[in-house]
């Protein structure tokens, strides 16, 4: 998160599930100690309200019907979907939007 916050210079919201590693102590005080940082915790068996599924069910859905004789090539195309994403920010609200959640644009710094 930290080198994140380094390359893109600005203020980074984080929406995680209730994992045990996301909701620790050890967590808590990384992000206590980092005013750029904003967490949201979903409610505990919520996926309907975490975008990344909708991510998911995205990069799946352009995978369908593909036969991939290696993991690694897998990993390359599924790689190249999520890169492609970041250039859409529409769609990538939309996964937010799908939610019911609502999306408030930060300033600038």
């Amino acid at each position: 998160v930290d080198s994140t916050h380094q390359l893109i210079k600005a203020p980074i919201v984080l929406v995680w599930d209730r994992l045990n590693t996301h909701v620790s102590r050890t967590i808590r005080e990384l992000i206590d100690a980092r005013e750029w940082l904003t967490v949201f915790l979903l409610p505990a068996h919520s996926p309907d309200l975490n975008p990344v599924e909708g991510v998911w069910a995205h990069v799946k859905r352009s995978l369908a019907n593909l036969a991939v004789v290696a993991l690694a090539r897998l990993e390359v195309l599924v790689r190249n979907r999520l890169k492609r994403l970041q250039y859409r920010p529409d769609t990538l609200d939309g996964f937010i939007a799908g939610t019911g959640l609502a999306l408030d644009h930060p300033a600038s710094p």
